[in-house]
């Protein structure tokens, strides 16, 4: 959420950078219902004054012994109009809060001007890419099997087996570990979370056909970001102890709403997948400094995989809801014969924090932090990279030497 007191103060300011994005705030809304929000509240505090005031006179005319009936209707009066008004003002608020729920992060000004992904900026190439292959993950192996789970559960699905899911299972543990090495403390998280915890990193209210629904108040996580941030929501946290870097690996579940006939293939884009999450709550003095660590954080994995990637900046046009700038590292893949997105590592300034009501305190007093996340990285992604990356036309792929101990020998089985 952005702040509402900038929305007043510079609200033109505001409108100018948000249509960089392709979002049109509606100012005639904002402005009336600011406008009805601060009379009902000049009126509520000016009934309470005068309530405060009768209680006074009250308890003075009846310690005198005197008639209060006349004062007592007066006050009658006023508590019904208070009640009144404060209901008025309260259902304005909701009103106005519901309005700032829709509207997304305003772009960090180092953000490229564009209207959509073909405006992104390629930042750099890493790695090469020797690959000659043209066969996808599917026709690779036969150990990822969309049939046995469209059987279980449905489309976009998949079952692993055999040295695939073992593979898979390597990835987690080496992906984890390197966090770790990185400062990033591991948890081991709910798959299930609450309303206000999707409202608190922006899922909700505005993505709410994106979800898997529960019940009424629960869902299933679509990213770890979720509970990750989540954990700070309501804390006033000490300036010493920023940046706060957590992780966690979680099955992460997604409707993908809209996205049919769109890479429904394979374990390109599924309702479950596999993801480690990279959190960092910050100070907003260096919270740039620490998307780039984040960044490389994220990178280094890929390095250590010896797979070919780049680094891209978003445009505005191209920018999350929530984010205020963000880095998609996409890793080669020969099938597509084109790099495909594997983490999106993203500063939400201090949007996420205001929905969340993070802060933390230091000399000027109490200040909302600004969040940061990446994913380090998709699993399902990286293991369809590996795959295709690495065949060579046989039964066998060669790991890279990273992997070896976490799987136990130099060559994943493929049938």
């Amino acid at each position: 959420m952005i702040d509402i007191k900038k929305l007043r103060d510079n609200l033109e300011g505001i409108e100018s950078s948000l249509s960089k994005r392709g979002y049109k705030i509606d100012k005639s809304s904002f402005k009336s219902l600011d406008k009805k929000r601060k009379e009902l509240q000049i009126d509520v505090e000016s009934l309470q004054a005068e309530r405060k005031t009768l209680s006074s006179d009250f308890g003075k005319l009846k310690a005198s012994g005197k008639d209060t009936s006349d004062l007592k209707s007066v006050i009658d009066k006023n508590n019904h109009d208070l009640e009144t008004k404060d209901v008025e003002l309260q259902n304005i608020l909701d009103e106005v809060n519901s309005l700032m729920l829709d509207i997304p992060n305003v772009p960090d000004e180092s953000v490229p001007e564009g209207k959509n992904e073909d405006d992104n900026v390629v930042i750099k190439k890493y790695g090469e890419i020797k690959s000659k292959n043209t066969l996808d993950h599917l026709e690779i192996t036969t150990h990822i099997d969309t049939d046995l789970a469209a059987k279980l559960a449905g489309s976009r699905f998949a079952v692993l087996k055999g040295d695939i899911a073992k593979l898979q299972r390597a990835l987690i543990t080496f992906m984890l570990d390197e966090a770790s090495n990185n400062g990033y403390q591991e948890f081991y998280l709910p798959y299930i979370v609450n309303k206000e915890s999707l409202i608190g990193t922006g899922q909700l209210p505005k993505f709410e056909e994106d979800q898997f629904k529960v019940s009424d108040r629960l869902y299933l996580s679509p990213t770890a970001e979720v509970q990750l941030t989540n954990m700070f929501r309501d804390k006033i946290l000490d300036d010493i102890e920023l940046p706060i870097k957590v992780t966690a690996h979680t099955s992460c579940f997604r409707s993908e709403a809209g996205s049919y006939g769109k890479d429904t293939r394979g374990l390109i884009r599924q309702h479950q997948f596999e993801k480690i999450e990279l959190v960092q709550i910050t100070h907003p003095t260096n919270s740039m400094d620490c998307l780039n660590d984040l960044l490389k954080n994220a990178c280094q994995i890929l390095d250590k995989l010896e797979l070919p990637y780049q680094v891209i900046e978003l445009c505005t046009g191209d920018l999350g809801f929530s984010s205020a700038k963000t880095f998609d590292i996409e890793v080669w893949m020969p099938s597509q014969n084109k790099y495909r997105e594997i983490s999106s590592c993203s500063n939400f300034s201090d949007f996420q924090a205001r929905r969340s009501n993070i802060k933390f305190k230091d000399k000027k007093g109490n200040t909302f932090a600004h969040t940061i996340n990446g994913s380090g990285l998709a699993v399902g992604r990286t293991l369809i990279a590996l795959l295709e990356n690495r065949f060579n036309g046989n039964d066998e792929i060669d790991l890279p030497e990273c992997l070896v101990s976490y799987f136990g020998s130099k060559k994943v089985k493929l049938k």
